[in-house]
């Protein structure tokens, strides 16, 4: 008998423990993203998005009880290349205020794609399995991850403007 991950199912629940870990260690960086950026919008946008990756992980532990299946975070490689990227970036360049508030929108942006990306997937998987629950709160996730992408995009248009002029 073969081991390893045979069925579609045991790739969504590996799935959900993913976005549940990736969730969780955003939750942990977001006050500390918070409290590095300088622009107010970008740090007011820090703030809300904390509140909304809170109820993010409230919605995939309820997608494991809709599912039956205890709830467990996976160890998320693609979050913490991220997060690694960030603290070295911090560490090693010590950015100008301005070159931090630029370097946060792009680092906010790629983590929302992250995000999307993983949330896309995880609706269809539960799609596929009849999941309408599932699909119901992962779908949810999504669009606010969507929102989230559009507010960083458009603070970042103007923070980076700001910081080419500044360090012109």
């Amino acid at each position: 008998m073969p081991e390893g991950m045979e069925t579609a199912r045991e790739l969504f629940i590996h799935e959900l423990g993913d976005a549940l870990y990736a969730e969780q260690t955003i939750v942990k960086m977001l006050p500390k993203l918070k409290s590095e950026a300088t622009d107010s919008s970008l740090s007011k946008g820090f703030e809300k998005h904390l509140a909304e990756t809170q109820k993010h992980v409230e919605n995939l532990k309820a997608v494991f009880k809709s599912i039956g299946e205890p709830v467990k975070a996976e160890k998320c490689p693609g979050i913490e290349g991220l997060k690694k990227e960030h603290d070295e970036f911090m560490t090693q360049e010590k950015p100008s205020d301005e070159v931090c508030d630029m370097f946060l929108t792009g680092a906010a942006a790629r983590t929302e794609h992250y995000e999307i990306a993983a949330y896309t997937g995880l609706v269809g998987l539960a799609k596929a399995l009849g999941e309408s629950e599932a699909e119901k709160l992962l779908s949810a996730n999504l669009v606010d991850e969507k929102a989230m992408l559009t507010e960083v995009e458009t603070i970042a248009k103007r923070v980076v403007k700001d910081g080419v002029k500044a360090t012109a």
